[in-house]
């Protein structure tokens, strides 16, 4: 057991829990150095868990995704049960768009990827204490723009835009005068939709868009 920076009943009690020595020691030295927190380590989920039981809930909990024990997203779930609805995040290097939303919808109050730097770390901690979701610009840019990944090609905003039209079932012309474009021009834009959802016509595109989540 390790912990870092004397409490205090106005201080932010976090646990940090990662079998990345480096990174450890870098986060918990840092946020042990500033006024408003109180950092615990550990090394496994065992650890993480054992320091909720006997001395939690924290204001804040950080697990290593790969660390022993996490079995993925179930290591999470189990941490968030145990922390009595104070926030749980995740600390990774580079996850997959599938992966970030495993671990969002696992109930996750956040992504903190190894890379972050520690002033940005103490904000995000700080950010989830007060009841927010964080996630890296990054990273929101890779969910973003995943979401609208096909087959055939990533439709682009301009089609996303077109897209949410058609779902409205609304025909070439008004999409054109809500756009303020030319109706040819939005003809083009459901064609290319078709194309890359490989859908024969504008009401099978719906339907595989929304099969998909894209809409």
């Amino acid at each position: 057991m390790s912990i870092i920076g004397g409490a205090g009943a106005d201080k932010i009690r976090i646990l940090i829990a990662d079998d990345h020595e480096m990174v450890l020691d870098v986060f918990a030295m840092y946020l042990s150095s500033a006024p408003d927190m109180a950092v615990t380590t550990g090394k496994t989920l065992d650890e993480a868990v054992e320091h909720i039981a006997s001395d939690g809930p924290f204001d804040v909990v950080l697990l290593d995704l790969n660390m022993p024990g996490m079995n993925g997203v179930a290591g999470l779930r189990k941490a968030i049960k145990m922390n009595g609805g104070k926030p749980v995040a995740i600390i990774t290097g580079n996850p997959t768009p599938r992966m970030l939303d495993e671990i969002m919808n696992a109930g996750s109050s956040g992504i903190v990827l190894k890379t972050t730097g520690v002033r940005s770390l103490a904000n995000a901690i700080r950010f989830m204490h007060a009841g927010e979701h964080y996630m890296p610009l990054e990273l929101v840019r890779e969910r973003h723009n995943a979401g609208r990944q096909t087959k055939n090609g990533r439709l682009s905003d301009k089609e996303m835009m077109v897209l949410s039209y058609l779902a409205e079932g609304k025909q070439n012309k008004e999409i054109a005068n809500d756009l303020k474009l030319a109706e040819p021009t939005i003809k083009m834009h459901v064609t290319s939709i078709c194309k890359k959802l490989s859908a024969s016509n504008r009401t099978q595109a719906v339907i595989v868009a929304r099969d998909l989540g894209l809409i």
